[in-house]
């Protein structure tokens, strides 16, 4: 005897379903099932580590913050991915087959909300609205930074002033002739003079360099040259502090080794660029070498990597303390110090603290006999320079750096690359000759990864 499946509805509440349409309804909640239990099944057994993807979903955000243009957008991506983790979390509250895909949907979209947010509050907090139109004004204002570019003939300051009309405090950026820049110009000095300010300048190029942008975010209302004298009203209260040093510094090196060599060492032992001449500027730039001028990944960890075999290999020559204490422990916080004082001493740009981040977790993979170089080392870096500078994101600087790192790491974490350079019983010619090929590869693919 057949028994029907069809659900039953009671008299008076409607008429029945169709048996072909009670089938399509639940030909469509087994896909969705099925769908589901798929999605569970890549995300319990995927290959790959997860938690790397909270970055990328991360940066994703702060991504669609710069590609949507108005606050209401903004704040319809945060409601939906707020809405989807609710929602996933409601819907396998008590189902434990559907927790990993639960757990991935949470996180992945209250971490994009984040990256949005975080961008968001960034911008508000820093974001300076520039001034409406060219003027020459007098200015008074506080100096907060002073920035040599003897190669220009000027002197750059970022002053602190007032508004004439608003009385709004606004930050400034001057350009003063090097001829009228007198050493009481420092940090903290308050100073007088007339300029010409304009609004920062917009792409001169449909996604060309965007000053504007990079003006918001550093806070700066308009940038302009000095007209005339620059009067010292009152010299800074404290002499010193890192800035002062790191000219201190350039200049001695200059003062040893003279010409574009002495400029170009200046650049790599405090960060001071002004030096450098146009000439030398466009043969590095041309010869496909200008990165190296910026102190980024390169030379943090030159830097660290000196610091720490040097520690270890004195601290193994004094067979007490090899004895008592674990020596990779100890050249890695003394690295580390070496790496953090030079960032701070070359200005503590973005590129410089971005490779500072990474190569400090790399140490404490040494120290504690983890692997030093993974996606996961590289996505903590990532997410811990977007979270201080989110803008960061869209510059060239940011994503060429972490691209060439993917690269490499990808590469020698694939098995094909594991295999052929796992050790084995070989003539010491054949070991170098797979070192030379593998050095090889690792130039094609960060070529690959940066061509873009």
């Amino acid at each position: 005897m057949a028994i029907s499946t069809a659900p039953l509805v009671p008299m008076g509440e409607g008429p029945e379903l169709p048996d072909a349409a009670v089938q399509r309804t639940w030909r469509k909640a087994v896909r969705l099932s099925s769908l589901a239990d798929r999605a569970e099944h890549f995300v319990s057994h995927a290959g790959f580590d997860r938690a790397p993807w909270l970055t990328v979903a991360f940066a994703t955000g702060i991504g669609a913050w710069f590609l949507l243009a108005s606050p209401w957008q903004w704040s319809a991506v945060i409601g939906l991915a707020m809405l989807a983790a609710i929602a996933a979390a409601a819907i396998w509250r008590h189902d434990a087959g559907r927790s990993g895909l639960r757990l991935a949907i949470v996180s992945l979209s209250l971490a994009l909300a984040g990256g949005v947010g975080a961008v968001w509050v960034k911008s508000g907090l820093v974001g300076a609205e520039p001034i409406e139109r060219p003027v020459v004004s007098v200015i008074e204002g506080r100096v907060l930074d002073r920035q040599e570019q003897a190669a220009e003939g000027r002197v750059r300051l970022i002053l602190a002033i007032r508004d004439a009309t608003s009385g709004a405090a606004r930050k400034v950026r001057v350009n003063v002739p090097l001829e009228q820049a007198s050493g009481e110009m420092t940090e903290g000095a308050i100073v007088r003079l007339r300029a010409r300010l304009s609004p920062p300048a917009p792409p001169l190029v449909p996604g060309g360099y965007d000053f504007a942008r990079r003006a918001w975010f550093d806070g700066l209302a308009a940038t302009g040259s000095a007209i005339g004298p620059v009067s010292v009203l009152e010299p800074a209260l404290r002499q010193g502090g890192l800035a002062s040093l790191q000219r201190s510094l350039a200049g001695h090196v200059r003062e040893r080794v003279t010409g574009s060599e002495g400029a170009i060492a200046a650049a790599f032992a405090s960060g001071d660029r002004g030096s450098i001449t146009e000439a030398d500027d466009v043969a590095m730039r041309d010869s496909g070498l200008t990165h190296l001028l910026s102190i980024s990944g390169v030379h943090v960890s030159a830097v660290i990597a000196a610091a720490y075999f040097l520690m270890a290999k004195l601290l193994a020559l004094w067979p007490w303390f090899a004895l008592r204490f674990r020596i990779p422990l100890v050249a890695a916080g003394a690295a580390a110090m070496a790496g953090i004082g030079y960032t701070l001493l070359t200005g503590a740009e973005v590129p410089t603290v971005r490779s500072c981040i990474g190569a400090l977790l790399v140490l404490a993979a040494l120290a504690i006999g983890r692997e030093p170089l993974s996606i996961r080392m590289l996505a903590v870096a990532a997410f811990a320079v977007l979270l201080l500078w989110p803008e960061a994101l869209i510059g060239p600087s940011f994503q060429m750096s972490f691209a060439a790192v993917l690269a490499i790491v990808a590469l020698h974490e694939s098995r094909p690359v594991k295999a052929f350079l796992a050790p084995r019983e070989e003539w010491w010619l054949s070991r170098q000759g797979r070192r030379l090929v593998m050095l090889v590869v690792t130039g094609l693919v960060i070529e690959a990864a940066l061509t873009p």
